[in-house]
């Protein structure tokens, strides 16, 4: 038969589901970040302090892994399974692809966050409880572990903006698909990164020490250690963007914002004014400056970076072959899957997908605009929010334009045929391209459904011979104003 196993698609009207992940995302980017370069900075703190005979650093270890515990290991760990559950439910197939790939190498990466929890516990309350060798050995089996985590994951990453070595769609196998070029600059950006927003972060517990000479001393090794790695970080920019494949490199030019290199810089340089002040000041630290500096970098420089990731990727969530409307867009014959665009070109969505309304499945001028939001929702809604509100806005890409013959014309003419490069190739059958187009006409004008009953009754009723005046009106149906609201 000819079926896709298109799941019912998760759509939040207010932002856009895609925006729900992202948010849930990026703020479990910081708290992760955060944990994985302080469980390498506590490592070498905890080498200096038996080194250098000066408990006092191992004290820091204390208060700094007592704030982790909440910061990164709690919150961390809601999130964590937040964007399991977002992404779950959002891109249900895309979570699958990864899993059928990965799920070994998941496996081991949360083998190693078990082992990160247990050790960030025994850093703090082993501290001094213990000998030099026993602590040394744990904060160096609690760095490695910590680390080892971000190395998968980011594998992971970069597999979603493409495999890592072109033979992976004929062969499969994890390690075709995990090492590639983006794996590694990836990698050396993020630790980059991190060790930039661990040390911001720090000052938020470094702000609070009652010594004034070694909070001196701290703060002023947290600000070369953060603008170090804030240089190294954008110097490792090109390269990054080096390793992305043709297809991001089409969305980087034509779709990202024009501001955005100088916003990223300004970023930067404002991260990097921000530590001299401390390397100048160090006394005048306060855990308001430097929660508001974590602030500022999450919303100014986290964020966008991470929407920009995201957005590079598309048309795709995983793999460079599936859409991220979660249809399969090409033959991954390593991993004996098929190309499910045929199968839409013949039947189209109404008929070959599984979970389809049963009410839907025949178009008719009574039902076009229910069918075209359907449409909307299953084929659009990962990219784009149907309301004027959230992740782009669909209805902003059509201008307000209500002519529902010039919407199904481009419809057909640059979707259907794959000629808009950072859109997915969306098939669709002419009466499916009608009632899409006039679902999203009606986004501008409402009223346009009920012209366009009004005009197919009245047609039919020619076309049938029929003599009767048309006095019968018909309203747009109540879920398309419902969700205009």
């Amino acid at each position: 038969m000819d079926l896709i196993g298109l799941y019912p698609t998760w759509y939040e009207p207010g932002i856009g589901s895609g925006w729900v992940i992202g948010l849930i995302a990026t703020i479990h980017v910081l708290f992760s970040h955060t944990a994985v370069g302080a469980a390498l900075l506590f490592t070498y703190l905890a080498y200096i302090g038996y080194r250098d005979d000066r408990p006092e650093l191992l004290d820091f270890i204390k208060k700094y892994g007592l704030f982790l515990l909440v910061f990164s290991y709690i919150l961390g760990s809601i999130t964590g399974p937040g964007i399991w559950y977002s992404t779950t439910v959002g891109s249900p197939r895309g979570i699958s692809a990864l899993i059928h790939n990965f799920v070994w190498k998941w496996a081991t990466e949360w083998v190693f966050f078990v082992i990160e929890v247990i050790g960030v516990y025994m850093m703090v309350y082993l501290a001094g409880k213990v000998d030099k060798g026993t602590y040394l050995r744990i904060a160096i089996t609690f760095g490695l572990a910590s680390f080892a985590t971000m190395l998968a994951i980011v594998g992971i990453l970069s597999f979603m903006m493409e495999p890592g070595r072109p033979e992976w769609f004929t062969q499969g196998g994890y390690l075709l698909g995990f090492y590639g070029d983006n794996t590694f600059a990836q990698l050396s950006i993020r630790i980059a990164f991190m060790f930039t927003i661990t040390a911001v972060v720090g000052g938020i517990v470094v702000a609070g020490l009652k010594d004034p000479v070694f909070k001196t001393w701290l703060a002023r090794r947290l600000a070369v250690l953060g603008i170090v790695s804030a240089v190294v970080g954008m110097a490792l920019y090109p390269w990054y963007l080096s390793t992305l494949p043709a297809q991001a490199q089409i969305v980087m030019e034509n779709r990202i914002p024009g501001y955005f290199n100088t916003a990223i810089l300004t970023v930067l340089m404002a991260t990097v004014v921000y530590f001299l002040f401390t390397l100048i000041k160090p006394r005048m630290l306060t855990a308001s400056i430097a929660g508001t500096a974590t602030l500022a970098i999450l919303i100014l420089g986290l964020f966008p970076g991470e929407t920009i990731r995201e957005s590079a990727r598309k048309p795709f969530v995983a793999g460079e072959y599936m859409y991220s409307n979660q249809v399969i867009a090409k033959d991954v014959p390593g991993m004996t899957v098929q190309s499910e665009l045929p199968t839409l070109d013949k039947v189209g969505f109404t008929h070959a997908s599984v979970f389809w309304p049963a009410g839907q499945r025949e178009i008719t001028p009574q039902n076009a605009a229910e069918v075209g939001r359907t449409l909307a929702i299953t084929a659009c809604s990962n990219c784009h929010s149907l309301s004027p509100t959230g992740i782009r806005p669909i209805a902003r890409h059509f201008g307000g334009n209500t002519d529902v013959e010039k919407i199904k014309t481009y419809l057909l003419g640059a979707l259907a045929t794959g000629n808009t490069s950072y859109m997915p190739r969306i098939p669709l059958q002419d009466k499916e391209a009608e009632a899409l187009a006039l679902y999203l006409a009606s986004l501008a004008d409402p009223s346009v459904v009920a012209r366009f009953v009004d005009e197919k009754t009245r047609a039919a009723r020619q076309t049938e011979g029929a003599t009767a005046p048309l006095t019968t009106s018909f309203a747009a149906p109540a879920s398309l104003n419902t969700a205009q609201e």
